[in-house]
């Protein structure tokens, strides 16, 4: 059983422009993929999704398409996503480098954050402003600060200890991953994590994604025969 589902969702800028349309307007479209893989989590019951939403790297795109994102797109859907959180009854948090956070919407989230925190229905992380490089570089730091200061001794550290210094500790490592839009790579995500996950690709841009990609995904992850290399 899926315990954990993480998305990289790529190709909402290719599909924009196979419409026509400006390249960040997938974006909008992209919010409407989220909303069926939240539910189709709820309905297999999966605990956990992760999607992978802004990498630290996306900053070097367009200025007009970080404002669409940002003051726009992120402002009008905070509270849709606030009042469908509590009706699901899903927890929403907002994972990555918190330094990096828009000051337009970073007070929006941290209420959503406070708002869901009891709610077990579902745990759904976005990966906002992250890096996998960049998370387990926070984790390093993290370790070699704690045994300075003698909370953590050198000679216990394992992985699983070091598992717990990185920002998605309170979750388990994913067992799947689906990338949309034909790449197959996972681009600076959950690259610790990852260790044991199963890769999933798909052809289809991520506004196109749906419930029947899902339920492909899910039956190929139920054929897979998971040994962690016993």
């Amino acid at each position: 059983m899926i315990k954990h589902l993480a998305c990289i969702m790529s190709g909402n800028r290719t599909w924009a422009r196979s419409k026509g349309w400006l390249p960040w307007m997938g974006y909008k479209e992209g919010v409407q993929a989220i909303k069926r893989v939240i539910d189709f989590c709820l309905e297999n019951k999966i605990p956990y999704l992760s999607l992978y939403t802004f990498s630290i790297e996306n900053f070097k795109r367009p200025a007009e398409e970080q404002n669409y994102m940002f003051n726009i797109l992120a402002k009008e859907e905070s509270d849709n996503l606030l009042a469908q959180a509590l009706e699901k009854g899903v927890r929403v948090q907002f994972i990555g480098d918190r330094s990096l956070f828009p000051a337009s919407v970073a007070p929006l989230w941290q209420k959503i954050e406070e708002k869901t925190a009891d709610l077990k229905n579902l745990t759904v992380n976005f990966l906002f402003c992250y890096g996998g490089r960049q998370e387990i570089m926070a984790g390093v730091k993290q370790v070699i600060h704690k045994i300075k200061i003698g909370e953590m001794k050198e000679e216990d550290l394992s992985p699983e200890l070091f598992g717990k210094q990185l920002w998605t500790h309170d979750m388990p490592d994913p067992d799947l991953i689906i990338r949309t839009d034909r790449y197959q790579r996972l681009s600076n995500f959950l690259l610790y994590q990852a260790a044991y996950a199963e890769l999933y690709f798909l052809d289809c841009m991520w506004p196109a994604i749906t419930r029947e990609h899902l339920n492909d995904a899910l039956n190929y992850f139920n054929t897979v025969k998971r040994n962690f290399g016993a």
